[in-house]
Formats: structure tokens, C-alpha cells, sequence
């Protein structure tokens, strides 16, 4: 099925062409002007100059050609050149009409589906999860959600921090708490104990804590640099102990995104590529890709189109240690060897753009990846308070991601629970899900890059460019459609037909349903999800304008209110596939 816009650009691409002008000049855009047509086509300002004719001339003439066109209700050439369109109501009521029968109302699968790995997690082991993975977690989610949609293959990848010194640090102080353990008995060559010798609970506080300390006690620091450096060369009792660390820290982490409703295709951290390193890094010495400066090993990574410095990619530090961009770079080469992947989306914070630059770079200069993969970085803003920074807890300390959760939830059941007609568990359960909405939407419908104020009042708003509006109003229609069919005895809406619009508020409604698979395919195009949420906010402004100007179930005329009731299950279906793709539903009422 051909998109919307590609129709009607069809339509006067060939009136161009029978007015003696190129075809290619036909393409319509969307009007900027809604108050005077529904689209309008430039082409005739870029034809004059190639066919020296003045530019309303040849409006005139593809105007003339259009009136003919059973497409177009209006057509109207206006100075210096432009071509002014207003759709035939029947046809944009035929369009949706095969939209509604149509598999993902009509948008086109891709003619090759791509293999893309998405990187959208990044916490550490034995760290709680806190708002600064809110980000990550959400915009990532939505967008493997959207290339799905489209059609592509994607693997999500959590990549955790499970390596490190972090790891040394914990597994010190574990140490100095709980001498006795096995774990620490070179000697030891039984079974390591099945059940973890801590909580989730105490592993937050003890990794703060040796890191810490860390940092005023140079014996503790070095002990833990020993460890880190016994783990990482498979020492038995400390590998088993580092293992019951990243169980009991991924289950935790499992419930806090499900909580999100977020989820990985791969559970891999740092630690997976550690025994690719010292091939990667031999085989980038033997081709000459990398060096030694100051002792340490570098790759040159700046280009002479550079408009700033670009410092070369350190690879492995001057005592042999490797760094973060090692494991990133380890990471690609296994994710080349083992998915061969179209593309590879990282999405972390704009800080470390620098870094993706240059492991980018050093990956293709040592032919760690296809020449022709994509590399992708998403770099997000911040999420601030309404001081301006940080989104902060009210003591002024980083807020735990769960906490923040469980705050807007609150907010959101006392909110539902207003309603007497909606029980505790039924409200417990709507406030999850309106939550959910708040939070993400309040998120996605920011551009990724930039910062933006986190507003409880705002978010949780049942007005406004807000999750519980979008909500509110797909609660709406489900009440209009439920009512219908109680009160009526009536048939399937799904069965019902969609006629030409009644009204102009009628037939913008069309008009925005009608654009959804180039907005779906825009949005994918562009790693876009804040294209979704201004899509659904104005599809739900216009449900409501047309609601409210609408006697829909009173309406005597039943073929008229037969259409409304299709229109509005068409609407209802396309909301629900939109906020699908954003990674929330919307509950039965509210």
C-alpha cells in the first residue's frame, strides 16, 4: 500500500508531466499554511528556471491538469507559484478504508530488513540502578520497538560495567567484612556455597563505601588493584565470588526494568570480550594500526576534515591495563563476528560522543567492522529538576530509579482513585500503567539530545502534551465504542465503513490517520521518538475537537454514525499500535 503523501505526489507529478514539465517538480509537501490548503507542491518556482517560463505559468497550467483529478476537492494557483490543494473527501475516506484492512495499517515492509544491534543499557554491577539510566533505558527501548515495527531485525543489549576496578573494590571489602569465606581461601577446592553471601542491599552500600575509601587509604586502593588484577587472570575463588555478584546484581537489575517494562535480547557485560582482547590487540600491532607513545598503545584516529583536535585512541595504558574503549571496541568485533550486523546503535549520554567518535574510527581503521556497517551514537541530554540541574532526590543525592517509579505511581493512584467506580487492585494496576505513561512519554516527547525539566505536576497531568492525556483519550474512545455496541446491540466496528467526513473536524482527524505510515517510517529513519509523541498528541487533539463538536451516539442518521463508530476504532487501533511502540498501554478506564 502506497503511502498517503506519495499518492497525492503521484497524482501531480503526472499533471506536471501532461502540462510538458518533469514529473520529479510534482512532489507535495504538507502545507505550513493549514488555514489555506491541506498540501501544497513548489514546483513550478523551481521549474521557472529551467524552463525560463515565470513560475505562474506553469502553476496555471498543472492547475488546469488537476481540477481534472477526481483526488482534489480545491486547486488554486496563488503568487509567485505556488499550487494550494484540499483533498477530496471520498478519497481520503477510500484511503483509510484500505488502511484498516491492511497489515500495519499499510506500511510498507522494507525491501531488505536490516540486522541492528542496539546498546541502550550500560549500569554497573553492585550499583543500584538510579535516574541517569532512566534515559538510556526509555529512549532505547522505544526505538527498538519502532525498528521492529518497521520491520528490521534488532538485538537489544544491555552491555553491563561487570569489570574493572569496580570489581576489585567490592570484592576487598567484602573481604575485609567476611574474612572466612571460601572465596578467599587460596587453599579452598571444594564447591563454592550456592546461596550469595549478601544481599543486593548490601552490595549498594558496600561499593560506595570502597570507593570511598579507596580514595583516602592508598594500601586499600592497591589491595584492590590487586584483586581486580587476580580476578581478571581467573583466580578460582575470586572468579566464583565476582559470579555471585553479578547474579544476585542482574536479578535485581531485571526487576527494576521490568518495573519500565524494558527488556534485553542479551545480558553481556564488559567481562564477555575479555579473552578477545589480547588477539584484537596483537593483530592491530601486526598490521600497524596501532603504536607505542609515552608506553602506552594508541591508534590514530584524526582525519583532516577535523575542525577540532582529535587525541589518538588509547588501546591499552602504559602498564598494559586496557580501558573502556578496549572493551568497546572487543564488543564490535565480536558483535561483526557473531551477527554481522547492518548497523550498531549505541545511545548513552552526549558526554561521551568523543569516545564513540574515536572508537568508531579506530574500529574501521583496523577492520573491526565491515566497511559498510553503520556506527550510530544516540547521545541523550540530561534530565534536570526544576532548578535547572540534575534531577536530584530532595536531600540533594542521586534518586534511585525505583524510587522515582514508585513516586510518580503514588501520584498517579491518588489521582485514579477519585473515581469510585474503580476498585483498589483495578486502581493499583491503572496507576501503574498511567504511571508508566507519565514517565516515559514525559521523556520521549523531548528530542533525545537535548535537556529537559522533570515536572511531577506536568508529567501526571490528565491535560496537555502528556502520557495520561494520550491515555485519557484512548479511554475515551473505548468508552464511546463499548457504549455503541451495549446500547445498540451493534456489529463489530471492525465490520463497519469508514465514509467521506462530515465535517472539518472530521476530516483533519482523516488526514492525521491517513499520515501515520510516513510518520512511522520518519520516525524510524531518524531514531526519532519524540516524531511518535507529536503525531499522537495531535491525533488525540483532533479525536477530542471532533468529539466534543460530535453528537456521535445520539446521532439519528445511522450510516453517518455507523462511520463515526468505524472511525473512531480505526483511531482507537492506531493510538494503541503508537504508544505500543513507546513502550506503554493504556488501561480499560481511568
Amino acid at each position: 500500500m502506497k503511502k498517503f503523501l506519495d499518492l497525492i505526489s503521484g497524482e501531480t507529478e503526472e499533471a506536471f508531466e501532461k502540462a510538458g514539465y518533469d514529473r520529479s517538480l510534482g512532489r507535495v509537501t504538507v502545507s505550513k499554511r493549514p488555514d489555506l490548503c491541506e498540501y501544497q507542491c513548489n514546483g513550478a518556482m523551481a521549474g521557472a528556471k529551467k524552463y525560463h517560463t515565470a513560475p505562474m505559468v506553469i502553476a496555471e497550467a498543472v492547475a488546469g491538469q488537476l481540477r481534472e483529478c477526481p483526488v482534489f476537492s480545491e486547486v488554486s494557483a496563488v503568487k509567485p507559484g505556488f499550487l494550494n490543494l484540499k483533498l477530496d473527501r471520498a478519497f481520503i475516506s477510500s484511503y483509510l478504508e484500505e488502511m484498516r484492512t491492511a497489515d500495519r495499517f499499510g506500511m510498507p515492509a522494507p525491501e531488505k530488513p536490516q540486522t541492528i544491534i542496539l546498546d541502550y543499557g550500560g549500569p554497573n554491577i553492585a550499583k543500584p540502578l538510579h535516574v541517569g539510566h532512566l534515559r538510556s533505558a526509555v529512549i532505547g527501548e522505544s526505538l527498538k520497538r519502532i525498528i521492529r515495527y518497521h520491520g528490521d531485525k534488532v538485538i537489544g543489549d544491555i552491555h553491563m560495567g561487570d569489570w574493572g576496578l569496580q570489581m576489585g573494590l567490592v570484592i576487598t571489602e567484602l573481604k575485609r567484612r567476611q574474612p572466612e569465606l571460601p572465596y578467599f581461601d587460596t587453599s579452598y577446592t571444594g564447591d563454592y556455597p550456592e546461596e550469595a553471601p549478601f544481599t543486593v542491599s548490601e552490595l549498594e552500600e558496600i561499593y560506595p563505601f570502597a570507593s570511598g575509601r579507596s580514595k583516602e587509604d592508598p594500601d586499600y586502593y592497591a589491595e584492590a588493584m590487586e584483586n581486580t588484577r587476580r580476578l581478571q587472570e581467573g583466580d578460582r575463588g575470586l572468579r566464583a565470588l565476582w559470579e555471585k555478584i553479578v547474579e544476585v546484581s542482574v536479578a535485581d537489575m531485571k526487576k527494576n526494568y521490568e518495573n519500565l517494562d524494558v527488556s534485553f535480547d542479551l545480558w553481556l557485560g564488559e567481562s564477555s570480550v575479555q579473552d578477545e582482547i589480547p588477539g584484537m590487540v596483537e593483530d592491530m600491532r601486526r598490521a600497524g594500526t596501532a603504536y607505542e607513545s609515552s608506553g602506552a598503545l594508541v591508534v590514530d584516529v584524526a582525519e583532516e576534515t577535523d575542525t577540532r583536535e582529535m587525541p589518538p585512541c588509547i588501546i591499552l595504558k602504559s602498564d598494559g591495563a586496557s580501558l573502556y574503549t578496549t572493551t568497546d571496541l572487543a564488543t564490535l568485533k565480536v558483535r561483526e563476528e557473531t551477527y554481522h550486523p547492518d548497523r550498531i546503535i549505541y545511545i548513552t549520554d552526549k558526554r561521551q560522543e568523543l569516545h564513540f567518535q574515536q572508537v568508531f574510527r579506530a574500529a574501521r581503521k583496523c577492520g573491526l567492522v565491515e566497511p559498510d556497517a553503520q556506527l550510530v551514537h544516540i547521545g541523550f541530554g540530561t534530565m534536570n529538576g526544576r532548578d535547572g540541574k540534575p534531577f536530584k532526590t530532595r536531600e540533594g543525592g542521586v534518586m534511585r530509579l525505583s524510587s522515582l517509579i514508585a513516586e510518580i505511581r503514588e501520584e498517579m493512584r491518588a489521582k485514579i482513585s477519585v473515581n469510585p467506580e474503580i476498585g483498589p487492585e483495578e486502581a493499583e494496576q491503572t496507576a501503574r500503567q498511567v504511571a508508566l505513561a507519565a514517565l516515559k512519554y514525559g521523556d520521549l516527547s523531548n528530542q533525545a539530545s537535548k535537556d529537559y525539566i522533570f515536572d511531577m505536576d506536568r508529567f501526571t497531568s490528565f491535560e496537555g502534551d502528556t502520557g495520561p492525556y494520550i491515555l485519557y483519550t484512548i479511554v475515551r474512545i473505548r468508552s464511546i465504542l463499548a457504549k455503541y455496541a451495549g446500547q445498540f446491540q451493534a456489529a463489530d466496528p471492525a465490520s463497519l465503513r469508514i465514509r467521506p467526513a462530515e465535517s472539518d473536524l472530521e476530516k483533519a482527524l482523516m488526514l492525521d490517520l491517513a499520515g501515520f505510515s510516513a510518520m512511522m517510517e520518519n520516525a524510524c529513519e531518524e531514531l526519532a521518538p519524540h516524531k511518535v509523541c507529536g503525531y499522537i498528541y495531535q491525533l488525540s487533539n483532533d479525536l477530542n475537537s471532533f468529539y466534543h463538536a460530535t453528537r456521535i451516539l445520539t446521532e439519528e442518521d445511522q450510516e453517518k454514525k455507523e462511520g463515526w463508530i468505524a472511525l473512531l476504532h480505526l483511531t482507537e487501533q492506531v493510538l494503541c499500535t503508537c504508544i505500543s511502540v513507546l513502550g506503554f498501554s493504556a488501561p480499560a478506564r481511568m
